[in-house]
Protein backbone atom coordinates (compact mmCIF):
# COMPACT_ATOMS: atom_id res chain seq x y z
CA UNK A 1 0.00 0.00 0.00
CA UNK A 2 2.62 2.18 0.94
CA UNK A 3 4.48 1.84 -2.52
CA UNK A 4 1.13 2.54 -4.48
CA UNK A 5 -0.23 5.34 -1.95
CA UNK A 6 2.16 6.61 -0.66
CA UNK A 7 3.34 9.90 -3.08
CA UNK A 8 -0.67 10.59 -3.33
CA UNK A 9 -1.16 10.59 1.12
CA UNK A 10 2.18 12.66 0.76
CA UNK A 11 0.72 15.61 -1.81
CA UNK A 12 -2.90 15.47 0.32
CA UNK A 13 -0.93 16.05 3.67
CA UNK A 14 0.85 18.93 2.33
CA UNK A 15 -2.32 20.23 0.22
CA UNK A 16 -4.58 20.18 3.53
CA UNK A 17 -1.90 20.26 5.86
CA UNK A 18 -2.02 17.95 9.60
CA UNK A 19 1.18 17.31 10.52
CA UNK A 20 4.61 16.07 8.48
CA UNK A 21 3.92 13.96 5.48
CA UNK A 22 5.50 11.13 6.81
CA UNK A 23 3.35 10.67 10.39
CA UNK A 24 0.00 11.66 8.01
CA UNK A 25 1.28 9.10 5.96
CA UNK A 26 2.12 6.73 8.92
CA UNK A 27 -1.49 7.27 10.42
CA UNK A 28 -3.18 6.59 6.63
CA UNK A 29 -1.47 3.58 6.09
CA UNK A 30 -2.22 2.00 9.21
CA UNK A 31 -6.26 2.43 8.91
CA UNK A 32 -5.99 0.92 5.23
CA UNK A 33 -3.84 -2.01 6.60
CA UNK A 34 -6.47 -2.63 9.58
CA UNK A 35 -9.29 -1.88 6.88
CA UNK A 36 -7.91 -4.75 4.87
CA UNK A 37 -7.36 -7.08 7.37
CA UNK A 38 -11.11 -6.64 8.51
CA UNK A 39 -12.10 -6.99 4.80
CA UNK A 40 -10.22 -10.14 4.51
CA UNK A 41 -11.82 -11.78 7.19
CA UNK A 42 -15.06 -10.73 5.88
CA UNK A 43 -14.82 -12.50 2.72
CA UNK A 44 -13.55 -15.28 4.67
CA UNK A 45 -16.75 -15.62 6.27
CA UNK A 46 -18.73 -14.72 3.14
CA UNK A 47 -16.96 -18.11 1.42
CA UNK A 48 -17.25 -20.18 4.22
CA UNK A 49 -20.66 -22.45 3.70
CA UNK A 50 -20.74 -23.69 7.40
CA UNK A 51 -20.86 -18.99 8.10
CA UNK A 52 -22.63 -17.84 5.40
CA UNK A 53 -25.54 -18.81 2.78
CA UNK A 54 -26.74 -16.13 0.39
CA UNK A 55 -30.79 -16.44 0.00
CA UNK A 56 -31.76 -14.87 -3.03
CA UNK A 57 -35.39 -13.72 -3.36
CA UNK A 58 -37.36 -13.01 -6.53
CA UNK A 59 -40.88 -13.09 -7.91
CA UNK A 60 -41.66 -14.71 -10.73
CA UNK A 61 -41.43 -12.45 -13.80
CA UNK A 62 -38.82 -12.49 -16.53
CA UNK A 63 -36.70 -9.27 -14.81
CA UNK A 64 -36.72 -10.87 -11.42
CA UNK A 65 -35.69 -14.51 -12.57
CA UNK A 66 -33.03 -12.71 -14.87
CA UNK A 67 -31.53 -10.42 -12.06
CA UNK A 68 -31.76 -13.90 -9.67
CA UNK A 69 -29.27 -15.81 -12.22
CA UNK A 70 -26.82 -12.59 -12.60
CA UNK A 71 -26.59 -12.97 -8.92
CA UNK A 72 -26.04 -16.27 -8.40
CA UNK A 73 -23.49 -16.09 -11.49
CA UNK A 74 -21.74 -13.33 -9.30
CA UNK A 75 -21.52 -15.10 -5.78
CA UNK A 76 -20.62 -17.95 -7.66
CA UNK A 77 -17.75 -15.88 -8.80
CA UNK A 78 -16.69 -15.09 -5.51
CA UNK A 79 -17.23 -18.50 -4.10
CA UNK A 80 -20.33 -17.58 -2.07
CA UNK A 81 -22.96 -20.02 -1.59
CA UNK A 82 -26.25 -19.27 -2.93
CA UNK A 83 -28.33 -22.39 -3.27
CA UNK A 84 -31.60 -21.14 -1.75
CA UNK A 85 -34.04 -19.26 -4.08
CA UNK A 86 -37.04 -18.05 -2.80
CA UNK A 87 -39.51 -17.23 -5.09
CA UNK A 88 -42.15 -14.98 -3.26
CA UNK A 89 -45.55 -13.33 -3.93
CA UNK A 90 -46.96 -16.52 -5.79
CA UNK A 91 -50.41 -16.83 -6.71
CA UNK A 92 -51.98 -19.95 -5.54
CA UNK A 93 -48.65 -22.11 -5.30
CA UNK A 94 -50.50 -25.35 -4.36
CA UNK A 95 -52.21 -25.21 -8.26
CA UNK A 96 -51.33 -24.88 -11.92
CA UNK A 97 -52.89 -22.46 -14.48
CA UNK A 98 -54.85 -25.34 -16.23
CA UNK A 99 -56.48 -26.09 -12.86
CA UNK A 100 -57.81 -22.72 -12.22
CA UNK A 101 -58.37 -22.20 -15.71
CA UNK A 102 -61.18 -25.32 -15.77
CA UNK A 103 -62.71 -24.20 -12.83
CA UNK A 104 -63.46 -20.53 -13.97
CA UNK A 105 -63.92 -21.80 -17.76
CA UNK A 106 -67.28 -23.90 -16.01
CA UNK A 107 -68.19 -20.79 -13.59
CA UNK A 108 -67.08 -17.65 -14.93
CA UNK A 109 -70.95 -17.38 -16.86
CA UNK A 110 -72.48 -16.99 -13.22
CA UNK A 111 -70.29 -14.61 -11.96
CA UNK A 112 -70.77 -10.89 -12.17
CA UNK A 113 -68.66 -8.93 -15.26
CA UNK A 114 -66.36 -6.76 -12.49
CA UNK A 115 -65.53 -10.70 -11.30
CA UNK A 116 -65.08 -11.77 -14.77
CA UNK A 117 -62.51 -9.26 -15.08
CA UNK A 118 -60.73 -9.81 -12.16
CA UNK A 119 -60.48 -13.87 -12.65
CA UNK A 120 -59.54 -12.93 -16.19
CA UNK A 121 -56.56 -10.70 -15.15
CA UNK A 122 -55.94 -13.24 -12.27
CA UNK A 123 -56.32 -16.32 -14.80
CA UNK A 124 -53.34 -13.99 -16.88
CA UNK A 125 -50.90 -13.07 -13.81
CA UNK A 126 -51.24 -16.88 -13.17
CA UNK A 127 -49.98 -18.30 -16.78
CA UNK A 128 -46.86 -15.94 -16.54
CA UNK A 129 -46.01 -16.97 -13.05
CA UNK A 130 -46.03 -20.60 -13.66
CA UNK A 131 -44.13 -20.03 -16.96
CA UNK A 132 -41.31 -18.55 -15.05
CA UNK A 133 -41.75 -20.39 -12.10
CA UNK A 134 -40.79 -23.59 -14.66
CA UNK A 135 -37.98 -21.55 -16.14
CA UNK A 136 -36.79 -21.24 -12.19
CA UNK A 137 -37.02 -24.78 -11.45
CA UNK A 138 -35.43 -25.73 -15.02
CA UNK A 139 -32.75 -23.84 -14.03
CA UNK A 140 -32.23 -24.37 -10.68
CA UNK A 141 -34.33 -27.61 -9.73
CA UNK A 142 -31.16 -30.16 -9.49
CA UNK A 143 -28.81 -28.19 -7.66
CA UNK A 144 -30.95 -25.84 -5.31
CA UNK A 145 -33.26 -25.61 -2.76
CA UNK A 146 -36.59 -23.50 -4.58
CA UNK A 147 -39.51 -22.51 -2.17
CA UNK A 148 -42.68 -20.54 -3.34
CA UNK A 149 -44.18 -18.71 -1.19
CA UNK A 150 -47.85 -17.56 -1.78
CA UNK A 151 -49.01 -13.66 -2.60
CA UNK A 152 -50.33 -13.43 0.82
CA UNK A 153 -54.10 -10.57 2.21
CA UNK A 154 -51.57 -9.38 4.14
CA UNK A 155 -48.42 -7.30 4.77
CA UNK A 156 -45.53 -9.42 6.69
CA UNK A 157 -45.28 -7.15 9.72
CA UNK A 158 -45.26 -7.83 13.07
CA UNK A 159 -44.03 -11.25 15.53
CA UNK A 160 -46.95 -13.07 15.09
CA UNK A 161 -47.10 -12.60 11.08
CA UNK A 162 -43.45 -13.12 10.70
CA UNK A 163 -43.77 -16.53 12.85
CA UNK A 164 -46.35 -17.32 10.12
CA UNK A 165 -44.48 -16.49 7.09
CA UNK A 166 -41.39 -18.51 8.04
CA UNK A 167 -42.89 -21.44 8.77
CA UNK A 168 -44.34 -21.32 5.31
CA UNK A 169 -40.34 -21.25 4.69
CA UNK A 170 -39.37 -24.08 7.03
CA UNK A 171 -42.41 -26.11 5.68
CA UNK A 172 -42.89 -25.09 2.43
CA UNK A 173 -46.60 -26.06 -0.06
CA UNK A 174 -45.71 -29.47 -1.36
CA UNK A 175 -46.18 -29.01 -5.25
CA UNK A 176 -46.72 -33.05 -5.45
CA UNK A 177 -49.79 -33.74 -3.78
Amino acid sequence: LKDSFGGLIGQASAIFGGGSPDQVQAALLGRLEETRAIINKVNTAFQDPALTTFVCVCIPEFLSIYETERLVQELSKFGIDSHNIVVNQVLFPEKDAEELGEWFDSNKDGLQKEAREICSKMMARKRMQDKYIGQCFDLYGDDFHVVLMPLLDHEVRGVEKLKDFSELLINPIDLEE
